[in-house]
């Protein structure tokens, strides 16, 4: 892990690097305020639940959440596992690391471009196997189910680009215009929401409504049938009341 450490310093810090190598005490995690370090266990849960869930395979996918104007993000390359209390990672919205010395993940200009299109509290990449299946046969993931109404209607799939460039992140605007998610061609999903529980959320009825298309789809000689643009509409209203009021 230590080669993936930056040589700089937090520029929360203010001189406290120079104090720490004169042996002052630290004060809590260099800088990091009581809100980030409760979502960055948040966020780090998150990571860890892709992998159980089998969204992502080893340090693929990503996540971030939004603490004001900070962007907490997963570090690149290193396993959700052996993150700690004392990885976080933090960027302005223009992307300058303004917490932790990890080098934040290589698809930060996606995550950015959300925040700034948006009014998303976290996002949740992943590379799914049936979302990204689903990715390289279709334009759109057809209407299979009224969860469809969820991410806003049918699921567009951004145009591919090598990951990690400003092409990709313009890809997915696009597809994400009036949605809440969508498919990255050859690479997997990215959603996102006011709170990492419902961006991953959205990610796994994603990766399920590919994975139920492509079940229907494979019985020979048979279609499965698709709802209507109404029928989604009517559903995405219902859909805004379930649960529990606060």
């Amino acid at each position: 892990m230590a080669e993936q450490r930056r040589d700089q310093r937090d520029i929360r810090d203010g001189g406290e690097g120079r104090d720490r190598a004169q042996g002052v005490p630290e004060p809590h995690r260099s800088g990091v305020r009581d809100e980030e370090a409760h979502a960055w266990k948040t966020l780090v849960a998150t990571a860890r639940r892709m992998v159980s869930e089998g969204l992502v395979v080893g340090t693929s996918g990503n996540v971030s959440v939004r603490v004001g104007d900070t962007v907490l993000v997963t570090p690149s390359g290193v396993p959700y596992d052996r993150l700690t209390p004392d990885d976080v990672t933090g960027v302005d919205l223009d992307g300058r690391q303004v917490l932790g010395t990890l080098i934040p993940t290589s698809e930060l200009p996606m995550h950015l471009a959300v925040y700034r299109a948006t009014d998303a509290g976290a996002v949740v990449h992943t590379h799914a196997v049936h979302a990204t299946a689903v990715s390289t046969l279709v334009p759109e993931l057809p209407s299979i189910h009224y969860m469809t109404g969820a991410l806003g209607g049918p699921v567009r799939v951004a145009p591919y680009a090598t990951y990690g460039t400003e092409e990709l992140a313009e890809n997915m605007l696009r597809a994400l215009a009036d949605r809440s998610g969508c498919l990255l061609q050859n690479h997997g999903t990215i959603t996102y929401g006011t709170t990492l529980d419902q961006a991953f959320d959205r990610t796994a009825q994603l990766e399920w409504m590919c994975r139920l298309w492509l079940t229907a789809t494979s019985v020979p000689g048979l279609s499965p049938s698709l709802l209507s643009d109404r029928q989604l509409t009517q559903a995405a209203e219902r859909l805004r009341g379930y649960g529990q009021r606060p």
